[in-house]
């Protein structure tokens, strides 16, 4: 059994969820379909958070919903099905992260992590019939925060994410982890610790909600730049201790010459790989390029890969790039064709 990925919301009353609530238990699936498939997206973000691995996430909803419907008796009525479907895709996370196990690099690379299109965030607010209905928060899914996360053992992270991303109550979060109001208090302290001293140090507070004016003009002359081969105004955009990495490789350069120095061997020269087209997206709320080339006797142009930019005070600190593979479309994802 699948539940086919929905492409939005489906308002529904009180009156007519609790109908609904009541059909699905007795086994009607296109019952439950109606009262899960609205929240599919905002539980991929909140797995996808937990995770950092775009396509992880998503097979972690895929098992929340079938998990969701063979319990479905188990639903009482005592929260709203939304925070129930929450209760059950934080608890397959930390499952997942039991039997798969990962950790950081000694330079603090994340391997796995992937990036979150944001034309996808913006199906992830809640149906307008929730309470809490919300957009995505730029702070809880820059890909800084991301890697950030990826330091904290899995029930603190699990803390983190109920209490200060979705705002629930220690007592709400304790039922859900089976564990005592302090005990969560505890693993919150020590969450917020860890994440204080893993987040980029020049960092001060949470980023504007965005895309600004500033990042909208950084990203500009970024694809000018990379279009025209010209590493010097490369240079000039970025901050002398910027860092660039391509994961899922380990490797982070780290340093403007660095990092220009093989950006040049790309884009120019002998070893250059072609023609470079560059197209403006966002991803994880961050100003972003998908690279196209069109290599020495081909006609069109090709995906490559896509840079998403970290912008502080008008400079680039920080460019991480996934190329497009069979394992991860990442142009797919963007909505973008594969060639042009």
């Amino acid at each position: 059994m699948s539940f086919p990925a929905s492409a939005g919301h489906t308002g529904m009353t009180s009156t007519q969820i609790s109908h609904a609530v009541t059909t699905a238990r007795t086994g009607d699936q296109a019952a439950f379909a109606a009262l899960a498939e609205p929240h599919r997206r905002e539980l991929h973000v909140h797995c996808y958070r937990m995770l950092g691995s775009f396509t992880d996430a998503e097979d972690m909803v895929q098992e929340t919903l079938l998990r969701a419907w063979r319990r479905r008796e188990t639903y009482e009525g005592r929260s709203t099905f939304r925070a129930w479907l929450y209760r059950i895709a934080t608890n397959v996370c930390l499952d997942h992260l039991e039997r798969h196990p990962r950790r950081p690099g000694g330079d603090g690379e994340v391997t796995w992590l992937q990036p979150f299109p944001d034309r996808l965030l913006e199906q992830a607010a809640p149906p307008d019939a929730e309470p809490d209905a919300a957009v995505v928060a730029r702070e809880t899914i820059e890909l800084a925060f991301l890697v950030a996360v990826q330091h904290l053992p899995p029930r603190q992270r699990a803390v983190l994410m109920l209490r200060d991303v979705l705002g629930w109550s220690a007592a709400q979060t304790a039922a859900v982890l089976g564990s005592s109001v302090a005990s969560v208090n505890s693993a919150l302290q020590r969450a917020r610790a860890t994440l204080r001293e893993h987040l980029p140090r020049r960092r001060s507070g949470w980023s504007p909600a965005g895309p600004t004016a500033q990042e909208r003009t950084v990203l500009q002359r970024f694809v000018e730049a990379c279009e025209r081969a010209d590493t010097d105004a490369l240079a000039e955009l970025m901050r002398e201790d910027a860092v660039f990495a391509m994961p899922p490789q380990p490797e982070i350069i780290r340093g403007r010459d660095a990092v220009i120095e093989l950006w040049s061997s790309a884009l120019a020269g002998p070893t250059a790989f072609g023609e470079f087209l560059l197209v403006p997206v966002w991803l994880n709320h961050q100003p972003a390029a998908a690279n196209y080339v069109r290599r020495p006797g081909e006609e069109r142009f090709r995906a490559l890969a896509v840079d998403v930019l970290r912008v502080e005070d008008g400079v680039i600190t920080e460019v991480l790039s996934w190329e497009h593979t069979d394992e991860f479309p990442v142009f797919d994802l963007l909505g973008l064709p594969t060639s042009r």
